[in-house]
């Protein structure tokens, strides 16, 4: 697959010299937000990545290459093209041959990132077993993805939306470690808890640097989840957002909304039902998990010198 990469001169510069980067998805940009909002905070984010230090390097597939770096000009196509397809591990084949463009998810990012040498990752929230997962099967990617893959994936918790308990199970299973930066309980996204443990607490980059690096010279393959709570200026009070979730997924299954439609259908239905707020707290968490991932990439790269 690396035949396929193509790299923007800031990123391949980077990474030739040993300097930090970190990787960023594109399917917040195409599928996770409303235009404007979702160019200017692609563009926000990564200057606060560069201001903390690290290159950034948005990824997603254009005219059968997969890009490491994106253009003002690419970013803008994410931004507003409605026929973007979302990418994730099993959909690179069809995309690629096609020609298609295509938004990476978690997993599609990661795989991405692993191939270019990119070890950091800031996203918003990760996917992972879906509510009544027993009876749909509805498992994301990401976390099959985590397990073999050496990325460490900087977001608020899993997407809040999902069954927060059933999904640290299957990580727990998969021998993924769900590390809190300065944070015991696990964030939910929205709120800064979910009533549920983290595995390790950890508070400074050099720290998660440190255990990311132990892990890889050992051999464990696979990721690490970096926990890091949206800030509490921006944090949604937890029952309250708990109870517009339920709702919306209600809409969706009523509506007959299914597989990866679910997630956009029901973000977009919270911002509505929310007056707009959860899209505030979402740019919010966004952008603090980028300054976060470009600070544990920097530290990485000194402990590596």
């Amino acid at each position: 697959m690396k035949n396929y990469l193509s790299f923007t001169e800031e990123v391949k510069h980077a990474l030739q010299n040993q300097r930090p980067v970190v990787a960023l998805e594109t399917t917040i940009v195409s599928h996770g937000m409303p235009y404007p909002q979702n160019i200017q905070t692609a563009k926000e984010v990564e200057q606060i990545i560069r201001e903390h230090g690290a290159v950034p390097a948005t990824i997603g597939i254009m005219d059968g290459k997969i890009k490491i770096g994106l253009n003002e000009e690419e970013l803008e196509e994410f931004a507003q093209n409605p026929a973007v397809e979302k990418v994730s591990r099993r959909d690179f084949p069809y995309v690629l041959a096609t020609g298609k463009i295509g938004a990476t998810t978690v997993a599609g990012t990661m795989i991405a990132a692993q191939l270019a040498g990119i070890e950091v990752f800031a996203t918003g929230g990760i996917g992972g077993v879906h509510r009544e997962g027993e009876v749909t099967w509805d498992v994301s990617a990401d976390l099959t993805e985590l397990a073999k893959t050496n990325v460490a994936v900087v977001c608020a918790g899993v997407k809040s939306i999902l069954d927060i308990g059933r999904t640290l199970e299957y990580l727990e299973t998969q021998g993924v470690p769900v590390v809190g930066y300065r944070c015991d309980d696990f964030p939910s996204f929205y709120s800064r808890t979910s009533g549920y443990q983290v595995d390790f607490r950890l508070d400074t980059p050099q720290e998660v640097a440190k255990m990311l690096d132990m892990k890889w010279k050992l051999g464990l393959q696979g990721g690490v989840v970096v926990a890091n709570p949206v800030p509490e200026a921006y944090a949604m009070n937890h029952d309250e957002i708990e109870a517009v979730i339920i709702q919306a997924l209600q809409e969706a299954k009523e509506n007959g909304i299914t597989g990866k439609k679910v997630t956009p259908f029901v973000l977009d239905k919270v911002k509505q039902l929310t007056q707009g707020k959860s899209l505030a707290t979402n740019i919010a968490l966004v952008k603090h998990n980028a300054e976060v991932a470009a600070r544990i990439a920097a530290a990485l790269k000194e402990i590596n010198r």
